[in-house]
């Protein structure tokens, strides 16, 4: 792939594909601007060198229909404070308004399309859909890692119909970082794996235990692997068709040598409240009537022992209901340490992004990404449809 600092932008209509698919509150306010900063540095190389920035997103999932509540005119508001220049928008991402608009920009000036899952066409790459956004271009940039593991028109079909395709900064640090962790990793490398279920993350745990030295479990998913263990979870979230699939990752990771840590204590309560009152007990004290919703202390010190030597951290998926209070103690135990280590550590996933910024740990992790999906793809070997687009775009 060609990146982008390889470009001279020059007077060139540059389409970047970004992510500015952000949090809004009824009142029209964004609640966290991350992702739009994280787009900032690709943004200003273009109008820094008098290109002429468009740059287009979903937002939400309007499912094909023009909705006001998914509008990005929010994004084009808070990027142009960002920027500290007018920001244009238009309120459509293909045909004549747009054109036009994107005709009539100056060097250096920055244009904002509406969002372009407005049109059902965008999530089904669809050809004249994708030949559309490529009218308004003269050099394509994809730069938004989220949406990278879907092939859709915006960054997959419209590579076809422009003849000058990059990667942006924010898209190529991504990849980076991630081939690190996953091809050349510096030994010990560490896994966290957490978050509710087992079934959403199996492709990703059966692909570690062959990558890894050590697999952290925690979160929901680790109920059904402490039930498939013999243990009693009483209305711990566990999923009860997967207890083979557990006792399988179980056993691969000790034939390949992998050091597997599972919570040995967890802080459980009758019902998910901020109020709830909790008890500290031994995943094989688990209450029948009582649900486990974090990992215990005992579990803190051991999953912190675990990353103490590593020089690789990877980590996707809370320990707990780390957003209540009575159920935080967990995952922030477990930030605290990973910001310590002496290691590279990527973080990935919205959950485990938000658990990190909320312990203001965030400026002591290595690498934050931008996705969810994607990073947990990354992680499972798969292909990426749009970095196969801009591969086969070439120049």
């Amino acid at each position: 792939m060609k990146s982008i600092s390889e470009l001279d932008p020059a007077g060139k209509r540059v389409f970047v594909r970004v992510d500015f698919n952000v949090p809004i509150d009824d009142g029209g306010n964004i609640t966290d601007d991350t992702r739009i900063r994280a787009h900032l540095p690709t943004i200003r190389y273009v109008i820094e060198r008098k290109g002429k920035a468009i740059l287009a997103s979903h937002l939400g999932r309007p499912k094909g229909k023009r909705a006001e509540k998914y509008s990005l005119k929010p994004a084009a508001s808070r990027l142009s404070q960002l920027l500290n220049r007018d920001v244009a928008f238009v309120d459509d991402c293909i045909g004549p308004d747009a054109e036009k608009a994107a005709a009539a920009m100056k060097e250096g000036d920055v244009l904002l399309l509406e969002n372009l899952r407005f049109h059902a066409e965008e999530e089904k790459n669809d050809k004249g859909f994708a030949q559309s956004l490529a009218k308004l271009a003269d050099i394509y940039v994809d730069d938004a890692f989220a949406v990278a593991h879907r092939a859709h028109a915006s960054n997959a079909g419209i590579t076809a119909f422009v003849k000058t395709c990059a990667v942006g900064l924010l898209l190529e640090s991504e990849l980076d970082y991630l081939k690190k962790a996953t091809e050349t990793p510096i030994r010990p490398l560490v896994a966290i794996i957490g978050g509710a279920k087992v079934s959403d993350k199996i492709a990703v745990l059966e692909r570690l235990v062959e990558k890894v030295d050590k697999l952290v479990i925690g979160g929901g998913m680790a109920f059904t692997f402490l039930k498939a263990l013999g243990n009693e979870v009483g209305k711990s979230l566990c999923e009860t068709d997967m207890l083979d699939t557990a006792l399988v990752i179980l056993d691969k990771a000790k034939k390949q040598g992998v050091s597997l840590y599972l919570p040995v204590d967890c802080v459980v309560a009758q019902g998910a409240s901020a109020d709830a009152v909790v008890k500290y007990v031994p995943v094989q004290e688990i209450p029948k009537e009582w649900m486990a919703l974090d990992i215990g202390p005992a579990s803190t010190t051991l999953f912190n022992e675990a990353v103490s030597d590593a020089k690789t951290i990877v980590w996707n998926g809370p320990m707990g209901m780390f957003e209540l209070d009575p159920f935080s103690r967990g995952t922030y135990g477990l930030v605290a340490s990973v910001a310590s280590a002496h290691a590279l550590t990527i973080v990935g996933g919205g959950d485990t992004d938000t658990a990190v910024h909320r312990a203001g740990e965030a400026h002591r992790i290595s690498y934050i990404s931008t996705g969810g999906g994607a990073f947990l793809e990354v992680l499972e070997g798969k292909t990426m449809p749009a970095v196969e687009a801009l591969e086969a775009c070439g120049g």
